[in-house]
């Protein structure tokens, strides 16, 4: 059984208040109909002290992005977006962890499109620094939604209701990830991340066309690739191909970039040479140890932490 972090403090209503003390009514269509949107962002410790968060202003574009799909009111302006992040960081930050939050737009007034009114809700909880350790990785029965059903484009929780029961179905099979492929049978992505795969030393991913969420995270990746002479093509992939792949991996805010070891069972190339590259070239950059130009680190705090903590 997964323990869930219980943190002192939320960012809801405008302000701080008690984890305790966030709650909904349980006549809101966040609650009734599952109405909200969110994102995931990471916030590392850098070499010089300071916690930067990856690519903050890319997370609140796709946010209203996706508000605006659900046609939920998201007036909250990029500044506002920061400084309410900063606020639940000043609270919670710990210098020997790094942190992943949420921030979500609940509809907490309104019905069926009439009168919506959303609250921007943040939750933040420690990670260990560390790299993820490889994962068996499986094939869903459950699909991906089409476009013109549940789009992937909108990251919204009721998106991860076919993530759940595929997450289900993987943990009967020893498996810690499964595959959604899509109504047509081709790969779409991983329950919470994006799949990349190393055939001949070429990486392909699916278009976000085959049903894949518009990754933040994989856009680093596909430049940080590039600028390591490593082709990089995004077009659709087959269950099979996948099956044959010489290298798997997951991508995404919270996965980060985790190898996988094995495929349906069948083990990968242990040694993951092209993925296992672009992962510590991952982290280098997220860290600020060996900063990567497309990468953003926006400092929302001016604590830092001593070298004697700062492991990696």
């Amino acid at each position: 059984m997964v323990k869930l972090q219980q943190p002192k403090y939320v960012y809801m209503n405008g302000g701080l208040c008690l984890w305790n003390e966030a709650t909904l009514h349980i006549g809101c269509e966040a609650v009734t109909r599952s109405l909200n949107v969110f994102e995931g962002l990471k916030g590392y410790w850098q070499p010089e002290g300071p916690f930067g968060i990856v690519q903050l202003r890319s997370h609140y574009e796709r946010l209203r992005r996706s508000a605006r799909l659900l046609h939920i009111p998201f007036e909250t302006s990029f500044d506002d977006y920061r400084n309410a992040l900063a606020q639940l960081v000043e609270a919670l930050l710990e210098s020997d962890q790094d942190m992943w939050f949420r921030t979500t737009l609940y509809g907490v007034e309104g019905h069926w499109g009439e009168g919506t009114v959303a609250d921007l809700v943040i939750t933040g909880y420690h990670q260990d620094k560390r790299v993820p350790d490889p994962i068996a990785l499986g094939l869903s029965t459950w699909r991906r939604s089409p476009d013109v059903s549940l789009p992937a484009r909108i990251k919204a929780g009721s998106n991860y209701q076919v993530a759940r029961l595929a997450r289900i179905e993987g943990k009967a099979l020893g498996c810690q990830d499964m595959v959604l492929l899509n109504t047509s049978g081709r790969v779409a992505e991983a329950t919470a991340s994006c799949i990349v795969m190393v055939r001949d030393g070429v990486i392909y991913t699916p278009p976000a066309t085959e049903g894949a969420l518009e990754s933040v995270t994989l856009d680093i990746v596909e430049a940080m690739a590039k600028s390591m002479n490593i082709p990089f093509i995004r077009r659709p992939i087959d269950r099979t191909e996948l099956l044959v792949a010489d290298e798997i991996a997951l991508c995404g805010t919270l996965a980060e970039l985790i190898l996988v070891k094995s495929i349906e069972g069948q083990p990968l190339n242990g040694e993951s040479p092209i993925l296992r590259s672009l992962q510590a070239r991952y982290f280098r950059a997220v860290r600020n140890v060996d900063p990567h130009p497309f990468v953003e680190l926006s400092v929302l705090t001016d604590k830092v932490t001593s070298d004697k903590q700062r492991t990696y």
